[in-house]
């Protein structure tokens, strides 16, 4: 029996309260479906600026009526400091993932960036220390490796930012360090590396590049792709995202306690093998991607052209082992997927007939 499955059976018999933040959103929705299953009590805090009901109500729908029970929602930003004040209330442990998420937004609105990824996760520090709360886990990026040409990415070698969001990302690690020296709050860092699976919105400007591609697969709309198809990420599989951040919860190693980790999947995989891997698994059922190619395009400004996540560091100190790979992460997430985008389809509109002229009498 690994780590996890000895914390779950543990969480079940002595069970704790949790505030998640972002918790209508893709990666909080799964972390409270997972903490609920294991007969956790926890908060949901999410202002609905990018995260769904629907995504709740689907947690809803996968847990037992007793395990909905325990969980209670606040609508809220975090950018307000007596909401996070209210939220933290009686909290054991904080699993932080509200932020604006996208390099290009950040761009484009580096106020905003700033002032719900650092300012509110500011507040959500100062709240948790006011509340004694024993543990904060917040979403770091892997975007804070920057311009750094190492791979894989180790958490001690980080290059210049390439972003706004980057930089947000960075503070939000200092911001962690500093109140763990002055306030003796403890907390631990996860460097996500391109989570994917499902409830994750396919639309906008920003969507990630799955299922957003995904969606126009399935709608025959152009793939578009920025650069020369070569850059290559490590996508992370949700299921390994929910893992790493309840290790890193209740991890009593205190060797692990106020430090970063990358949460990865380990492995390189390029735009243009993603593509042909989506391609291949939709064609069954979607023949016109028989004929669909890629639209090359220039690369956008702040991406980081390669990544991939070392894990040493958080198998050796939480007892990390990623449980999907990759392409097993995709066969499991395709179905829900396909199942949900194409209830977004618009339905065609039906056509006018033209009615017969009445005979006059």
């Amino acid at each position: 029996m690994n780590a996890y499955q000895n914390l779950g059976d543990r969480l079940q018999r002595e069970p704790k309260s949790w505030l998640v933040t972002g918790a209508a959103g893709f990666i909080g929705s799964n972390l409270v479906e997972a903490l609920l299953k294991l007969g956790q009590k926890v908060v949901g805090l999410d202002n609905y600026s990018s995260g769904r009901a629907a995504n709740l109500q689907d947690v809803r729908g996968r847990v037992t009526p007793s395990q909905w029970k325990l969980f209670s929602a606040i609508k809220g930003d975090i950018r307000n400091p007596a909401t996070c004040k209210r939220a933290c209330r009686r909290i054991d442990f904080i699993l932080h993932q509200a932020a604006l998420g996208s390099v290009p937004l950040s761009i484009t609105r580096p106020l905003d960036s700033h002032e719900n990824n650092v300012t509110g996760f500011l507040n959500i520090l100062m709240a948790a220390k006011q509340s004694r709360v024993r543990r904060c886990v917040f979403a770091s990026s892997c975007a804070v490796y920057g311009n750094h040409p190492r791979l894989p990415k180790v958490e001690e070698q980080l290059g210049e930012s390439l972003s706004p969001y980057a930089v947000t990302k960075r503070c939000n690690e200092l911001y962690a360090d500093i109140f763990a020296r002055c306030y003796g709050l403890s907390s631990i860092g996860l460097r996500y590396f391109n989570v994917f699976g499902p409830r994750q919105d396919p639309k906008g400007a920003y969507a990630a590049v799955i299922p957003h591609w995904i969606a126009a697969m399935m709608k025959a709309e152009p793939i578009h792709i920025n650069g020369d198809g070569k850059t290559t990420r490590d996508f992370c599989y949700i299921a390994n995202v929910v893992q790493a951040n309840l290790l890193a919860a209740t991890t009593d190693n205190p060797d692990a306690i106020n430090q970063l980790y990358n949460v990865a999947g380990r492995r390189q995989i390029s735009l243009n093998e993603l593509f042909e891997m989506l391609r291949t698994r939709l064609l069954p059922m979607y023949p016109h991607l028989a004929r669909c190619v890629p639209i090359y395009r220039p690369f956008r400004e702040g991406d980081i052209r390669h990544s991939e996540g070392a894990i040493d560091k958080a198998a050796r100190l939480l007892g990390y082992q990623p449980t999907y790979q990759f392409q097993d992460g995709l066969d499991e997430a395709l179905p829900w997927y396909v199942e949900n985008f194409s209830r977004s389809r618009p339905k065609p509109k039906p056509k006018k007939t033209r009615s017969s002229p009445r005979r006059k009498r």
